[in-house]
């Protein structure tokens, strides 16, 4: 294992973003150049702190509160009569862990949910609450391993989507050039426009990190 591989797993997994980087492993990656300090890592908590303190042989920091609150394990719902099936939440999610389709209501898997309330802000019906885990626990080693195995998997899956969105959209222009050599280029397709979504969806998120940031 590593350097980076051992401060990452020391950290929750919940790819909340609130650290302000793109998710847990690039924020271990700032901490093992040094381009980051210890305490911004809300779901972590103070022992999150500790552990990545003992890791990189650093002296323990109080929690950067202004990164956000250690608060008990939570889940996102979803009321279910509100939803307008728009899939912004379900692009938000970083683990795969809310299902449905496009104008069809969408559901939160509850035993998947890291907590990392990302779907509540691109959410344009404001119907997406965060809510105490119950019973309430602690996150734990094993929740972290699973969410990275599925934050993993869906980075993979997005990956091969945009490569054979690319495929199709060159496939597509291919067949057209022959026939017609000095048509413009083919309008928005399936590829393109899936590109487009996940721009906006970008941007959604951008704002809502900065609105918390605040």
């Amino acid at each position: 294992m590593n350097r980076i591989d051992l401060v990452d797993a020391q950290l929750p997994q919940t790819q909340c973003t609130k650290c302000g980087y793109d998710g847990c492993r690039p924020y271990a990656q700032a901490l093992v150049d040094g381009e980051a300090p210890i305490n911004r890592c809300p779901p972590g908590g103070d022992i999150g702190v500790a552990r990545l303190a003992t890791v990189l042989g650093k002296p323990v920091l109080p929690l950067d509160e202004t990164r956000g609150l250690h608060l008990p394990l939570q889940v996102a719902r979803i009321d279910e009569q509100h939803c307008i099936g728009c899939t912004l939440c379900i692009q938000a999610c970083p683990v795969d862990a809310i299902v449905g389709a496009n104008k069809v209501m969408h559901t939160v898997l509850a035993a998947l949910c890291t907590g990392c309330d990302l779907c509540v802000a691109p959410c344009p019906v404001d119907c997406i609450v965060m809510e105490p885990v119950e019973p309430a626990r602690a996150w734990t080693d094993d929740d972290a391993a699973s969410a990275r195995s599925r934050y993993r998997q869906r980075q993979a899956r997005l990956a091969r989507e945009s490569h054979e969105d690319q495929e199709r959209l060159r496939a597509r222009s291919a067949v057209r050039e022959p026939a017609s050599p000095v048509m413009p280029a083919p309008s928005a397709g399936g590829g393109e426009a899936a590109e487009r979504k996940r721009a906006i969806l970008e941007a959604v998120l951008a704002r809502a990190r900065a609105r918390r940031a605040h």
